[in-house]
C-alpha cells in the first residue's frame, strides 16, 4: 500500500491507511494526515471490470469538476475543496496509477468536514433535488460530448430491451416458460419507453451531463444540514435529464424494497416525490418546457429500465447481480414491475405536482 501511496503527489506524510465499509464497486480507504493541520486523503482502487476505461473514466470526472470548480471560484465560494472533489495526481501528472499487478489506484482530497445520510423523509429528499439540480446546472453549458460514457449504453433502454430480447432467445437457464407474464408486461410497454431514445434522434430533447447514481447517500452534508458536495462521480456521463431525476424517485420514494418480496408493500411516497420535485425544479433552471413536462414519464422509464435488467439476469441464469438466494432476480424483477405500475396509476398526480 505505501508503494502505491508514494506515487501521488501528496503533499504532506500520511498514517496507515483505514478501511472505509462503503460502496460496493471501489475499494477505498482513508490515509489520514500524519501532521497537525495536514491534509487527509481518499485512496480507492477502481473496479477496471465494470469501469473498463479507466483513462476515460478519470478524465470524465477531472472535466467535471473543474468545470464546477470554476464556477465556483466564479461565485467567489470559499473553502471550495468541500464543496467538489478534486483528484490528487500522481507523480508523473497522470489521473490513476496502474499497478503491475494491473490494479488501478486513484486518490482524492478528503472532505472530512461532511457526511452523509441513508433515510430519506421529505426533508432531506428536497435537499437532494436542490443538490442534483444544482449539479445540473452547474454542467448545463458543459457539452456533453466532452464527456465518454463509462459503461456504454448504461441508461439506454433499446440496448437493454435488445440484451432483455437475445436472452429470450437463448433462454441459457430454462427460466422462461414460467415468467413469459413478466415478458408480455415489458413488451406492451417497450414503444412507450423508447420515447425520449426516438425523440433525441428527432432533435426534440436534448442530452446532459448526469450523474446517473442520485442516492441521498452519495451526497455530503454539513454540520448545519445543508448539501455541501456530490460524491461518487463514476457514473457521470451524457444522458437525460431523466436518468437523474427518475433514479432518485426508483429508490427513495418507493415505500417498498427494491426486492421487496410482499408487492402490498410497494407505494409511490409523494411527499417525497413532490419534496425532491420541489428542490430539484428550484435549481433546474436549464430544463426546456419538454424536459420538464417529461419528469414524471422518467420515474417510469428508470423502474421500467431496471426491471428489464433484473429480468435479463433472472434468465441468463443470474450472471450480472449478485444474489442471495435462487429466485432473487425474479423477486426484485416482480417488485420493480410492481413499483412501475403504480407510478403509473399515480401518473396525473405526478404530472400535476410537477406543473405546480
Amino acid at each position: 500500500m505505501q508503494n502505491i501511496i508514494s506515487h501521488f503527489r501528496l503533499t504532506n506524510s500520511v498514517g496507515e491507511p483505514r478501511p472505509l465499509k462503503t460502496g460496493l464497486i471501489n475499494d477505498s480507504f482513508i490515509l489520514p494526515a500524519a501532521i497537525t493541520n495536514g491534509e487527509s486523503y481518499f485512496l480507492q482502487r477502481i473496479n477496471h471490470h465494470i469501469f473498463t476505461d479507466v483513462e476515460g473514466l478519470q478524465q470524465n470526472i477531472k472535466t467535471v469538476t473543474d468545470h464546477i470548480r470554476k464556477k465556483l471560484i466564479e461565485k467567489q465560494v470559499s473553502d471550495i475543496d468541500n464543496h467538489v472533489l478534486r483528484l490528487i495526481p500522481t507523480l508523473d501528472g497522470k489521473l490513476y496509477y496502474k499497478t503491475a499487478e494491473g490494479d488501478y489506484w486513484r486518490v482524492y482530497h478528503y472532505i472530512g468536514a461532511g457526511h452523509s445520510v441513508e433515510q430519506v423523509n421529505a426533508e432531506s429528499a428536497y435537499l437532494a433535488g436542490v443538490a442534483f439540480g444544482e449539479f445540473q446546472n452547474q454542467l448545463s453549458d458543459l457539452n456533453h460530448n466532452a464527456l465518454c460514457e463509462s459503461i456504454p449504453n448504461f441508461h439506454n433502454i433499446e440496448f437493454r430491451l435488445k440484451q432483455l430480447r437475445e436472452a429470450v432467445e437463448t433462454d441459457a437457464a430454462g427460466r422462461l416458460s414460467s415468467s413469459r407474464d413478466i415478458l408480455a408486461e415489458l413488451e406492451k410497454r417497450a414503444e412507450d419507453m423508447c420515447l425520449a431514445e426516438r425523440m433525441f434522434r428527432e432533435g426534440k430533447l436534448p442530452k446532459r451531463i448526469n450523474h446517473c447514481d442520485t442516492k441521498v447517500n452519495n451526497m455530503l452534508f454539513d454540520d448545519h444540514g445543508k448539501p455541501m458536495c456530490i460524491v461518487d462521480l463514476d457514473t457521470v456521463m451524457p444522458g437525460f435529464v431523466f436518468s437523474d431525476f427518475g433514479d432518485f424517485m426508483r429508490t427513495a420514494a418507493n415505500t417498498g424494497a427494491e426486492d421487496d418480496s410482499d408487492l402490498n408493500n410497494i407505494h409511490v411516497n409523494m411527499q417525497v416525490f413532490a419534496a425532491y420535485t420541489k428542490g430539484y425544479l428550484s435549481q433546474a433552471r436549464f430544463l426546456t418546457p419538454t424536459e420538464r413536462n417529461m419528469l414524471p414519464y422518467g420515474c417510469r422509464l428508470l423502474s421500467y429500465m431496471q426491471t428489464v435488467r433484473f429480468f435479463t439476469d433472472w434468465l441468463n441464469g443470474d450472471t450480472y447481480y449478485k444474489i442471495l438466494y435462487p429466485e432473487h432476480n425474479l423477486v426484485r424483477t416482480r417488485a420493480q414491475l410492481r413499483l412501475l405500475e403504480e407510478q403509473e396509476n399515480c401518473a396525473e398526480q405526478m404530472q400535476r405536482v410537477v406543473m405546480e
